[in-house]
């Protein structure tokens, strides 16, 4: 064990636990565990109480981005500007792409890239998607200049990020219903713009597949407790009636026996009845 590394009996936080998850749902999206292991290990990272529990769930994986497979860090590094700021990572405004066309086809842009300061596509009796959710932003403004003829392009932007729309529309659209949503602090400000003629140009806000698929876990957990709550409870029912059940026979065999007694209200016929005098007795 290195100097840095965490005594395995020192308590995990919540933190710890999420940036293990992380690293699991990594590993499901790229075929590294199937959904089987994926649960086992995933309800395990959340039952963990130290880091020594923590550590073996993914010691066989990479950790995310990388080739080689050391394991997840659990130290308490100090604090980062993290959120949006880890995002806008400036330098050269050309980012990972710049430009896309599609005529008669498709293109995409998602997944973990870098959207330049300017975007231009252009669709002709076709189609694009610009996914922003998980991109990193080369500057704090970016603007996407859209044109689609007889064709449509989707803007998808994760939640907090603020959107200005100031495309122009003929015999098609813009959609203007992500505009006038507050921003978070330090969020970017995504500006679609361009032309659309007998086309379209939509804009949507999704939330990331990370944390979407961190809200099915929880569903599905919410589910689990629920059916087990209930399974308890019809449990402890059947039990109640098996008691009640029980409590009845007995009474009900008392009472026959009861009724099986002969009428002997001076107790002649009891045990503790006079023995009858033998002739010469006196």
């Amino acid at each position: 064990m290195t100097d840095d590394a965490p005594a395995p009996d020192l308590r995990a936080s919540d933190a710890d636990r999420e940036r293990v998850a992380e690293v699991l749902r990594d590993a499901l999206a790229e075929g590294r565990l199937d959904m089987e292991e994926f649960e086992e290990r995933l309800d395990a990272t959340y039952q963990a109480r130290t880091y020594g529990e923590l550590a073996p769930l993914t010691r066989d994986l990479p950790a995310s981005g990388t080739a080689v497979a050391p394991s997840v860090s659990l130290t308490k590094d100090p604090a980062t500007g993290g959120g949006w700021a880890d995002r806008i990572v400036g330098g050269d405004e050309s980012g990972t792409s710049t430009w896309a066309v599609a005529v008669m086809s498709g293109f995409q842009r998602k997944g973990r890239w870098t959207a330049p300061r300017r975007f231009n596509c252009f669709a002709f009796w076709g189609g694009g998607e610009i996914d922003l959710r998980e991109a990193n932003f080369a500057d704090r403004e970016v603007v996407v200049n859209a044109v689609a003829i007889m064709g449509g392009v989707d803007v998808i932007v994760p939640p907090g990020v603020e959107v200005v729309v100031r495309g122009v529309g003929i015999m098609g659209g813009f959609d203007h219903r992500e505009e006038g949503v507050p921003p978070e602090p330090g969020a970017p400000r995504v500006i679609v713009t361009g032309l659309a003629f007998w086309g379209g140009v939509g804009v949507q806000r999704k939330l990331p597949r990370a944390e979407r698929q961190r809200l099915r876990e929880e569903r599905r957990r919410e589910k689990q407790a629920l059916k087990e709550e209930r399974r308890r409870e019809h449990l402890e029912r059947a039990e109640r009636q098996r008691r009640e059940h029980l409590d009845s026979a007995e009474r009900h065999i008392r009472e026959l026996e009861e009724s099986r007694r002969p009428h002997d209200p001076l107790n002649l016929h009891g045990p503790h009845q006079e023995r009858e005098r033998r002739p010469g007795e006196r």
